[in-house]
């Protein structure tokens, strides 16, 4: 039986070189629009610290500020990095969000740091305590969202409001969690793609019906960068690979403008490392990719894919998004 696979967009306010954060979060919220006409199911934000490159650190602000200037698509967090936070403060934000928006935030949670050491330790120094309490900490918020009348500590602004949680995941940790508790589960397989068919056969199986989720829901991270051809695609691409080398070198930097293809970087993708970052990550014209895309689907068979994407010129990033959203309307799986 054929269905229509939801597609979504995973935001990291990437600071082109040359740019403002204040131009910065204005595209954000611009391309947030365009994708709301475009038919996309949700906008989401990741939250990461001391990265030159990367604007979303202050994710509960930024829904607010693209809740604010949306009125259709979902707007959520891609994720709330839960051990940098208590569980209380995290409530009270998104309840606050979600009374404010209502029936369109969406709050995942993930476990991961989303920065280096240094700056974890520095955001919450018992940080490591709070990583092995991460299923405990998405109980309290779920408790603090509920009827939570006669208990001592209350979350008034939350409870009852309509915030639906999400479990993220990059290995099969969480997998397991989301099964459990019967909650809707995101891969980060844009980024780290070696354990996705695990991690989803774990939540497939072990899957437990709440209150929340009669099925498994899965979404899935893929990289697209969609152009006219080919060759413009692979051109555009070059200041994704210029960032993943930033990334596995620890020489952080803003988003390059692109450059013609070099037989360096061509090389330099046939490094392992590379290779496995971009084993979903899909460039190229509307066909290319939508071959791709319809062969992701079909493997994983999952019910939303939520795509990234590091694009220098927003006109370029627009266009990229258009076209993808075209192919969401001409495929199902």
């Amino acid at each position: 039986m054929s269905k229509n696979i939801n597609y979504s967009i995973l935001e990291l306010a990437s600071v082109a070189y040359g740019t403002t954060i204040n131009e910065t979060f204005k595209r954000s919220l611009d391309l947030a629009q365009k994708a709301e006409e475009m038919g996309y199911t949700r906008f989401w934000l990741a939250e990461h610290h001391n990265m030159i490159s990367i604007a979303s650190s202050a994710t509960a602000v930024l829904i607010g500020y693209i809740a604010g200037g949306t009125s259709k698509i979902r707007v959520g967090s891609g994720g709330v990095m839960l051990p940098n936070h208590t569980p209380l403060i995290v409530a009270e934000q998104f309840g606050t969000l979600g009374s404010l928006y209502p029936d369109r935030i969406d709050l995942g949670l993930g476990r991961a740091p989303g920065t280096d050491q240094a700056t974890a330790q520095a955001i919450r120094p018992d940080r490591m305590q709070a990583v092995y309490q991460f299923p405990e900490a998405v109980g309290q918020i779920q408790q603090y969202f509920s009827d939570n009348r006669g208990a001592r500590v209350r979350v008034n602004v939350a409870e009852g409001v309509n915030v639906p949680l999400y479990i993220l995941g990059s290995s099969t940790d969480s997998a397991y969690l989301a099964a459990k508790k019967g909650l809707p589960y995101a891969f980060a397989s844009h980024f780290a793609p070696t354990h996705l068919f695990e991690a989803l056969n774990i939540y497939y199986n072990q899957f437990q019906p709440s209150e929340f989720l009669e099925e498994p829901y899965t979404i899935a991270g893929i990289n697209v960068i969609a152009a006219d051809t080919d060759k413009e695609a692979e051109r555009i691409s070059t200041t994704m690979i210029r960032m993943l080398l930033g990334v596995l070198t620890n020489n952080l930097d803003y988003m390059q403008e692109p450059i013609d293809m070099t037989p360096e970087l061509r090389d330099l993708q046939q490094n392992p490392a590379f290779q496995r970052m971009l084993t979903y990550a899909f460039r190229g014209s509307k066909d290319t990719v939508k071959e791709k895309t319809v062969e992701f689907l079909k493997q994983t068979g999952i019910d939303e894919v939520i795509v990234s994407s590091h694009i220098f010129h927003h006109e370029d990033r627009i266009n990229s998004y258009r076209i993808f959203a075209e192919i969401m309307n001409e495929i199902k799986i």
